[in-house]
């Protein structure tokens, strides 16, 4: 040990005057100590990290950004898939490396815009996706094989694969090199934003009807990207995030390896999404310790022996849940560093919120300031100039372990609920993520919890004027026009032999991705398939706690 590290009489006077310093508690529950040195590290694996190798605590590449930056991909979908197709454009035109769709809530839910249910949703928030047409539209002028294509659906998931994979057949894409991402994490749709349809266990098979066929037909797409951030964004703290995400992640792999599969054929196209928002250092943390302990899991607990089957994958960029309509050009600031957050901690994919999110779809102004506030990390930053910048560092190190035990320890409260898919199942997980959400804008209200321009640093002005992105009811109307349309103009034999394969299918419990895909190349709607699918696994009814 050099002179450095070891403790002077200055660290005696130190010490003792640090009981008067004030406590400092992390969301997580994690003390924070005044000060971290080397003694801080002892049992810690950090000496040992290599940047991409086992187990890739400091990033899952050698050269991470160095190599190549970020994938930068911002959410867009607004109304028609004509009016998305624009925004797609714009986004590229500007720069943007990938597409993250945003659907309706109809579509998201199973149903056809023409459906009484859906009056006054069609396209509100997101594109409004009827049938393989709209994905025709939607993607029309869009190399598939440059930009590759994230799809934020989880309910009706195998139905919108199912069509960009239609669709890439029918462009004359080789599908076993197409690469994109669907979100597909149907277990935290019941923990977090509800667009649940069916009963949690054929919810489950669903999915995995999804990894099984991409491993043997798709092999470079992800078919999960398992979502923590709806859960973070529900209520759940940072710790809570990673091991629900984790245990729900275990899940999928169970289940996939009980068809056959082997892990090294599908585990390295899982992957995962990821909130970032409150202190900095424990968001940093949280990835870098999560990162070692899923590669662990994959290594030890399922013994893969691709290295690529451990990595933790993921997409991170600012969590809407720490935005605020006050005071919302801070919320410019905020993003800002939640990008460099999402970068120190070995991001592969960026999507950042645009600061008008807390209160409006964004505009296409507000999208091209959070593009243009990855491109400045990227070019002018020299965020990208060397792997791991935070490596080494006494405090993150600390808190990198402690990350790693505390997921852990919560992994371990999950199973002894049953595991993730029982505690859903029950609600216990919806339960107690609730009351902590409660807690947190409790807090917020009270001042407990610091949110500057909300509870502190308040300004008496009249609100400023913003934009809001208008509803647009002549594109639902249009939207339900064309569906019709299509309807009539389809080979009706083909369809009900399309659906009544696909009930043959669901009662005989086998994987439903190939004749889901024939039914969408028939232009058999998103509302139909489903609806049969509802009539064979039922509906889910949500548990009510008083």
């Amino acid at each position: 040990m050099s002179s450095q590290d070891k403790k002077t009489d200055g660290d005696k006077s130190f010490d003792a005057s640090v009981n008067d310093v004030k406590k400092v508690l992390l969301e997580s529950g994690i003390e924070v100590k005044p000060l971290y040195t080397r003694e801080d590290m002892q049992d810690s694996e950090a000496d040992q990290s290599i940047p991409g190798q086992y187990p890739f605590t400091r990033g899952i590449h050698p050269e991470m950004y160095r190599k190549r930056p970020f994938t930068i991909r911002q959410y867009a979908g607004f109304a028609s898939p004509e009016e998305t197709n624009k925004r797609f454009k714009f986004l590229i035109e500007n720069g943007q490396t990938g597409l993250n769709v945003a659907f309706d809530l109809p579509t998201q839910c199973g149903f056809d815009s023409d459906d009484s249910r859906t009056l006054g949703e069609v396209g509100r928030v997101g594109m409004s996706v009827d049938t393989l047409d709209d994905f025709e539209i939607a993607f029309d002028g869009i190399d598939l094989d440059k930009i590759t294509v994230s799809l934020t659906i989880n309910g009706a998931a195998i139905v919108l694969m199912a069509m960009y994979f239609a669709l890439a057949e029918k462009r004359g894409y080789d599908v076993k090199m197409l690469r994109g991402t669907a979100q597909n994490d149907i277990l935290k749709e019941f923990i977090g934003r509800g667009t649940w349809i069916f009963p949690v266990d054929s919810s489950v098979k669903l999915v995995v009807d999804t990894v099984e066929y991409c491993a043997n037909h798709v092999p470079k797409y992800s078919p999960v990207s398992v979502c923590g951030y709806h859960i973070r964004e529900s209520g759940a703290n940072p710790v809570q995030e990673m091991a629900y995400a984790f245990c729900i992640a275990k899940a999928y792999t169970d289940e996939t390896l009980k068809r056959g599969v082997d892990i090294d054929e599908f585990a390295s196209r899982l992957s995962f999404n990821f909130d970032i928002y409150g202190n900095l250092f424990e968001q940093i943390a949280k990835f870098r310790g999560g990162r070692r302990l899923w590669a662990k899991i994959i290594r030890e607990d399922y013994n893969a022996k691709n290295d690529k089957s451990s990595w933790m994958r993921m997409i991170a960029g600012g969590g809407g849940g720490g935005l605020t309509k006050e005071q919302p050009e801070n919320n410019i600031i905020r993003s800002a560093y939640y990008a460099l957050i999402s970068a120190l901690s070995g991001t592969q994919t960026m999507a950042l919120c645009s600061y008008d999110e807390a209160y409006t779809i964004p505009t296409e102004k507000a999208a091209e300031l959070s593009l243009r506030t990855m491109q400045i990390l990227i070019h002018e930053m020299g965020i990208c100039d060397t792997v791991d910048p935070l490596g080494g560092s006494y405090y993150v190190e600390a808190l990198t372990d402690r990350f790693e035990t505390e997921i852990q320890e919560e992994m371990k409260t999950v199973e002894a609920l049953g595991g993730i898919v029982e505690a859903v199942a029950s609600g216990k997980i919806q339960e107690k993520v609730s009351h902590q959400a409660y807690d947190r804008e409790k807090g917020i209200q009270t001042g407990e919890i610091p949110k500057v321009g909300v509870n502190m640093f308040q300004k008496d002005e009249d609100p400023k004027p913003v934009e809001f992105h208008p509803y647009n009811v002549d594109a639902a109307n249009y939207q339900i026009e064309k569906l019709q349309r299509i309807k009539n103009d389809r080979n009706g034999e083909k369809v009900q032999s399309c659906l009544e394969k696909l009930r043959e299918d669901c009662l005989q419990n086998v994987n439903l991705m190939p004749t889901v895909i024939e039914a969408v190349k028939a232009y058999v709607s998103v509302g139909e398939i489903i609806q049969v699918m509802k009539d064979v696994y039922g509906e889910y009814e949500e548990p009510i706690f008083f």
